[in-house]
Formats: structure tokens, sequence, C-alpha cells
């Protein structure tokens, strides 16, 4: 059921529902107020009654006939629609004209301090009772006719009231029914009008293209510009929808997220794949022919044999570390911010200058960095790049023969975490220094995967850092020198960069 019918079924309930409540609380305030015109009539007409009765009662009880006559006649001509009942001071009816009940016993016997209500034979009536003296100031004048004060009673029926009542409880029900059908037709256009802006955000959202490419535009005619599949938030003026919207673009926006890091992983592992297969097709071509040899000359000389182990080795070592490369570079490719946090560098470059130096026992390795430098990073990914700088180097380090000798240098300049690796090798030619940071560049002689320098490459980019190859100041070696940002207050959060594509694309 759409949201405006249930608007206007609730409507054209709730309202008439609110009319007969209003209705009863309104009906006993107007039959309260009808009343007391009725009691003010009768008070004001018992006050203009009450001199001629006064000169009623003191007639009779002075027996004056014609003064008597007299003052009935004015009493009748006074009373008009109102019923009126005057009792002499020895309790005889002296005059009893208009409305007013018939049964005997029914009238107040008593002047009472307002009007009361009285029922006689199904009808009812309001009635005043005003004491009268018999000489016109409350005293008889003992003649033998009574003693007791005169009793003027104004008398008027409940009916006029009563049906004004009943005619406002009908008109008060006639509302409550032609309410119910207005308020359901204005409940749904007025709800009609306010699920507009969301009706058309459900068509905005249903016309959205699951398999369109993160962050392309909306269909022609529909607003946003390109964002989270083109979703951008509409300014409705309607609260509710616009947090709906804001929602609909959040939600858009990490599903786009979400499958550009599901796309990214699957062009990885594809990456991975190939370059794995295509890279570990000569090492193990390589092992299959030495294995072949050793299966079919078992009565190889120990020598040669020896020989042929050993490039089953190099040939497993070198399967292993691509492996590895490929391994790491591929998590690179993957990591997301949260591995992100505050590392001290000097301390991560202490720890790989001591496990270079277990692995290259014949390399020098001096280092020169302070107590502590702290930089925001991934700790594994920078353990990563020293590892391949200082191995690096100490492969690519030696020169005639002799001991490479590798000294590191960690200091902050500005801004930067400055860290420098020298050597003492050949160098690097200007022309190569570029190009060995590409995947699987290596010189014909090197033992490695080619990965070692891309590794490093893809640490630095990730950090939001530099690295490059220089000639160090005496001109002799080489020099690796990469530059880290150093976390400042007032500095932007870093951003991972939007593309790594360092296992997926062509190279660097």
């Amino acid at each position: 059921m759409r949201l405006s019918t249930r608007i206007a079924l609730w409507a054209a309930a709730v309202v008439p529902l609110l009319v007969v409540l209003a209705g009863l609380l309104l009906l006993p305030l107007v039959g309260r107020d009808l009343r007391h015109q009725q009691d003010a009539r009768l008070d004001e007409r018992a006050a203009a009654l009450l001199p001629s009765v006064r000169a009623l009662v003191a007639a009779d009880s002075k027996g004056r006939p014609k003064v008597e006559q007299n003052q009935q006649r004015k009493v009748v001509d006074a009373a008009l629609d109102l019923g009126v009942r005057v009792t002499g001071t020895d309790g005889g009816v002296l005059l009893s004209v208009g409305p007013q009940p018939d049964g005997t016993g029914v009238l107040p016997s008593e002047p009472g301090g307002g009007p009361v209500t009285v029922r006689d034979r199904g009808s009812s009536w309001r009635v005043l009772t005003r004491a009268v003296g018999g000489n016109g100031n409350g005293n008889a004048n003992g003649n033998g006719r009574g003693s007791g004060p005169g009793l003027l009673q104004v008398i008027a029926p409940t009916g006029p009231a009563d049906r004004q009542a009943a005619a406002v409880r009908r008109r008060v029900l006639l509302v409550a029914l032609v309410s119910a059908p207005v308020s359901a037709l204005l409940g749904f256009a007025l709800a009609e009008r306010a699920t507009a802006p969301l009706r058309r955000l459900s068509r905005r959202a249903a016309g959205l293209d699951p398999a369109a490419a993160p962050g392309a535009p909306e269909s022609p005619g529909s607003p946003g510009s390109p964002g989270g599949h083109g979703f951008l938030p509409e300014r409705t003026g309607t609260t509710e929808v616009d947090e709906l919207s804001s929602a609909l673009a959040l939600l858009l926006t990490r599903y786009d997220e979400q499958a550009r890091r599901t796309a990214q992983a699957l062009d990885t592992a594809r990456a991975f794949s190939a370059d794995a297969s295509h890279e570990l097709r000569t090492p193990l071509m390589s092992l299959r022919t030495n294995l072949d040899v050793l299966a079919a000359h078992p009565d190889l000389p120990a020598t040669d044999r020896d020989e042929v182990v050993a490039e089953l080795r190099q040939d497993h070592a070198r399967l292993l570390d691509l492996l590895t490369a490929l391994s790491t570079l591929a998590r690179g490719d993957l990591v997301q911010l949260d591995a992100f946090q505050p590392v001290d560098l000097a301390e991560l470059v202490d720890a790989a200058a001591e496990e270079a130096r277990r692995r290259h026992p014949g390399t020098v390795f001096a280092v020169h960095a302070p107590a502590e430098l702290r930089v925001f990073g991934w700790e594994s990914g920078l353990r990563i790049m020293l590892a391949n700088l200082l191995g690096n180097a100490a492969v690519h380090g030696r020169s005639d023969g002799a001991p490479a000798r590798v000294t590191v240098r960690l200091a902050a300049e500005g801004p930067q975490a400055r860290l420098t690796v020298d050597d003492s090798g050949p160098g690097v030619p200007p022309a190569d220094r570029a190009a060995v940071f590409q995947r699987f560049h290596r010189r014909r002689d090197s033992p490695g995967s080619g990965l070692g320098l891309t590794l490093v490459a893809q640490q630095a980019a990730l950090h939001g850092g530099t690295v490059a190859l220089t000639a160090p100041p005496d001109g002799t070696g080489c020099r690796a020198e990469v530059a880290l940002p150093l976390p400042r207050p007032d500095a932007p959060t870093l951003e991972l960069p939007a593309r790594r594509d360092w296992l997926t694309g062509p190279g660097r």
C-alpha cells in the first residue's frame, strides 16, 4: 500500500474521531451556557414581576379584591411566554398562568437561592422561587388570613434549550461524517505532494545500473554528476528525504570503493598468476633439465653431480625469492590506510642493518641515524623497503672483488625524513636509473628477481614519498635516496594513491 494511501486512511479515521471528541467536550459547555442564559432570563423576569406580585399579595392579605384584580392583570401582561405562579400568605394560589407542571407538589414550597430543575410526566422545567411579603415588606397585617410570606415562582420549560443542545449534537455528528471523506482527500493530496521527493529519489535509485563502472554518470535527464555511480544527494527541502538521499549516496560510494578494491584484487591475482607463470618458466625448465640429468646419469662423477646440485639450489632460491617478491608486491597493491600508524623509522633502520649483516656477513654496514625519528607509515612495508635497499646495496656494491661497503644515513630535513644508502659498487649509469625500478629489470649477472627496487619504489609511493638513484658525493658507487614526509599537525591526512598497479601495470 502506498504511503499516501496510508496517510489518507489514517486521516479519514483520526479526523472524525477528533471531531467527535471535540463535540463530547463541547456539548456540556453548550448545555451549561444555554442553562445560564435561561436562568438569567428567569432572574430578569422575576425582578420585573416582583413589585406587581408584592402588591397582589398585599391586596389579597388586606381583602381588596379590586386592587387584587388590577395587579393580576399586570402580572399576566408581564409574564409573556413564561409560567408564573403566585402563592398568598395563607398558602393559597393567587395566580397561575403560562406553561408549568400539571402535577401537585412538584414545584418547590420554599424559596431557594437560584433556579432549580423539576420533572413532571417526562418534561423538565426550570423554576425560580422568590419570597414575597404580604404587606409589601414580608409581614401579614393580622387579619387572620395568615402571616407566612407569599411566593413568586417563574417557570420555563427546558425543551428549547434541550432542542438547541440536540441540534448542536447533530451538527457535530454531521461534521464528523463529512470530515471523513474530506480529510481523506486532503490527506491524500498533501501526502502525494509530501512524498513526491521520495518518489523522485526512488526513480533515481531504480535507474542506477549495477553493471556500470563506479563513478559513471546517471542516466540522461537525472540530476547529479559523476560520483558513486553518478549519484549525488539532491536537496529537496524535506529533511528525511535529504538524509535518505545522503545515506544512499554514501552507501553507493562505499559500494564503489569495495567494488574497486575487489576489481583491483582480481587484477592483482591475475597479474600474480601471469607473472609467476612467465617468470617461473625458465627456472622450472632448468630444474627439470638438471633433474633429468641426474636421473639419466646415476653414475655421474661427483664433481659434475655437485655442480648440478648447486644449480638446483640456485634455481630453488631464485624460485623462492621470485614468489616472495611477487607476493610482497601484491600486498603493497592491496594494503589499506587502516594498516598505517606512527612508526619509529630510526629503529627500523637499525633492525634492517642488523638483519643485513646476518645475511651478508662479508659486507660492512655503517649506520648513522638519530635516536628516534617517527613517520606515519605501514611498518611491514617500511621493513620491506629497507631490506631491499640494504640487500641490493650489499649484492651490487662489490667492486673488483673487494667486500661491499654500505653506508646508511637517516636524518630529518625540513618536512621530510631523508634516507640515503651508499655503496661502493660500480654504480648505475644515468640512462638506466629510472628503468631499474621497473618490474623484472635486472642485469645479466644479477642473482635477484628484478623486483627489489620495484618494491622500494612501491613503498615510497604508498607513503607519499620519492626514491631516486644518484651518485654519492665522492662519485664512486651508487646512492639510493628515499624521502618520506614527516607527520605535522597542520598537514592533511595521508591518502593512498588512487591507482596502484605495481604488479598489474606494464612496469615502472
